[in-house]
């Protein structure tokens, strides 16, 4: 396998049938203090290492997952960034987002590492409640994101809240 070929390349880290099975698939790259890219949560349906760098996870449709990605140079940090998406069916609507085949439902974006760290303590209280980030209310996520973007604490996750989200989504078509 070819370390240095671009994604697509012949050798590089697309595995096509996976996008067949209607699966998203994420990118991951983790070259120690240089660019880290690694999953916060979600239920990996296949994981397909590629190099001892580089392996590729894909997730079903409806799945929801954070994406982290970290990268710096000589000088110090040059990304920093936190991503939670809900992946989609084929044939729906998606945004595209790099290293994220081929693309998903963005509930929740951040950059800078005081906001990816917001999110980050955020998560850890979601799961502080007993419940997987997974299997929050998305709603939950997308007031994550504007809370933040606001400047402002964003309300805890409770098992109340999750309840209730549980309750919504057995009445929803």
């Amino acid at each position: 396998m070819n370390d240095n070929a671009p994604p697509g390349a012949p050798g590089g880290a697309v595995p096509t049938p996976l996008l067949r099975q209607g699966l998203t698939q994420v990118e991951l790259t983790w070259v120690e203090k240089k660019i880290e890219h690694w999953i916060r949560f979600g239920r990996i349906a296949q994981d397909q290492v590629i190099t001892r760098r580089t392996r590729v996870v894909s997730f079903r449709p409806g799945a929801i997952f954070a994406f982290v990605r970290w990268a710096s140079n000589d000088f110090g940090t040059v990304v920093s960034r936190i991503d939670v998406v809900r992946t989609v069916d084929a044939g729906h609507a998606y945004t595209t987002l790099p290293f994220v085949r081929p693309g998903g439902e963005i509930l929740l974006r951040a950059n800078g590492w005081p906001r990816v760290e917001q999110v980050l303590r955020a998560i850890d209280a979601v799961e502080g409640a007993g419940v997987d980030p997974c299997d929050a209310a998305p709603d939950h996520w997308r007031h994550v994101h504007n809370r933040i973007a606001a400047g402002d604490q964003p309300r805890d996750y409770t098992a109340e809240r999750h309840r209730a989200w549980l309750q919504r989504r057995e009445l929803q078509p």
